[in-house]
């Protein structure tokens, strides 16, 4: 058995600190920020723990072994527990001891997705305004779509649908202008009928409610807004300033509002 070095124990635990990190970060690509303002604490956490289970791992193999073997150990030993986790999810038939073994992981996991989707929901909606009428919440979708789409690549786009989400957003608003301007029942009707986002029964319901149907459109649109910043958000384009409509938009229509444009 050979004595392992103060020193490097400590250069096996700070290198399976890090690689347990950037294994983290790994894992939560396209989900969010680990180290986000919800999920910091957690995250650290997660790879303090995966990190120094596995140098001690290490370091106590390099004692059996040899002591640089126990470095080496310590920089890829977090990946295993990542990897694992991953080929878990896939495998239904998981054995009793892994999950034993990996109960804090999955828990501590759990808690850290839970923690960035809230991280998520707050981004998201400080760039909605409730205030706003449906005119100004179309102006803003097209700014958002308009800059989320030059910054997403073409795979990102199809994949989080961005295209779609915007002509959905347009869809609804189009229904909802055209109660607010006035418009009778059976015009409300053709132009639910005149798009696939609206040909809903969901919408049909409300038909001999108008008001309460233009509650449902705008907060379907609102829905649809925030995936279109959600797909921003998990690409990293958390830099998106938040919109701000201009003064004229409260008192133009959506057709003048869509001339401007």
């Amino acid at each position: 058995m050979q004595p392992v070095s103060a020193a490097q124990a400590g250069l096996t635990v700070v290198l399976a600190i890090v690689s347990a990190v950037g294994f983290l970060l790994l894992r939560c690509q396209g989900k969010g920020r680990p180290f986000g303002p919800g999920g910091r604490r957690l995250a650290i956490l997660i790879t303090v723990l995966t990190g120094s289970m596995s140098a001690g791992v290490a370091l106590l193999s390099g004692m059996l072994l040899n002591q640089y073997l126990a470095t080496v150990l310590g920089a890829i030993a977090p990946s295993g527990l990542w990897l694992s986790q991953m080929r878990a999810k896939e495998d239904e038939r998981r054995s009793l001891g892994r999950e034993a073994a990996t109960f804090w992981l999955v828990s501590l996991l759990s808690r850290l997705d839970q923690a960035m989707a809230e991280d998520q929901r707050v981004w998201c909606e400080k760039r909605v305004d409730d205030s706003w009428n449906v005119y100004e919440l179309s102006l803003a979708a097209h700014r958002y779509h308009e800059r989320i789409a030059e910054r997403l690549t073409p795979d990102e786009r199809r994949r989080e649908r961005v295209h779609a989400r915007l002509d959905a957003i347009e869809r609804r608003l189009d229904v909802a202008a055209l109660v607010e301007d006035g418009g009778t029942r059976a015009k409300v009707v053709t132009a639910l009928n005149g798009s696939r986002h609206t040909r809903m029964a969901r919408y049909e319901r409300y038909l001999n409610d108008l008001t309460r149907l233009h509650g449902v459109l705008r907060h379907d649109a609102e829905s649809d807004l925030m995936r279109l910043l959600a797909s921003a958000y998990r690409a990293g384009y958390r830099s998106l300033p938040p919109y701000a409509p201009p003064t004229p938009a409260r008192e133009n229509g959506l057709g003048a509002v869509r001339r401007a444009r």
